[in-house]
């Protein structure tokens, strides 16, 4: 249990640190998922995200305390303890970062995707339409009888 302020926000640094972490490696198999047209377990994954992001909404509100104070005058146990919890909010950023980079990635792949199969369905659309007015011309020479007869 944390005791002093700089023990409350070296833990949601920490905690923000294992949220982006996890939200990462759902990133990561949200993706494969994607490439694999694996859409059932995707959407298992996407509802994973969602309740990792509601938790690292919850410790970003426990942050906001922290975001007006100057980091220089916050007084820490030891130096190790700042030094730590430093490189984590560093990892935080770096994390971030990858992150967005991921969703956009996944975007792209889930918008290349519907778009082959929009071409896809609309070939087959076209197909259909085809087949049918051929069907229906053959049919309306096959019930027509010529009762003209030249002499």
């Amino acid at each position: 249990m944390p005791t002093s302020r700089t023990d409350v926000l070296a833990e949601l640094v920490r905690s923000k640190l294992v949220c982006l972490e996890q939200l990462h490696e759902l990133g990561r198999r949200q993706y494969d998922l994607i490439e694999r047209d694996d859409m059932t377990t995707l959407l298992d994954v996407l509802a994973g995200k969602q309740r990792t992001l509601m938790t690292l909404q919850q410790i970003e509100r426990g942050l906001d305390p922290f975001r007006g104070e100057d980091p220089q005058q916050r007084q820490w146990p030891t130096p190790q303890q700042r030094q730590t919890c430093s490189g984590q909010l560093d990892r935080c950023e770096a994390l971030l970062d990858e992150i967005v980079q991921q969703e956009k990635r996944s975007e792209q792949e889930l918008v290349r995707r519907r778009d082959r199969v929009a071409s896809q369905l609309q070939g087959a659309h076209l197909a259909c339409q085809a087949r049918g007015a051929y069907t229906a011309e053959t049919s309306q020479n096959v019930n027509q009888l010529d009762l003209l007869s030249e002499t």
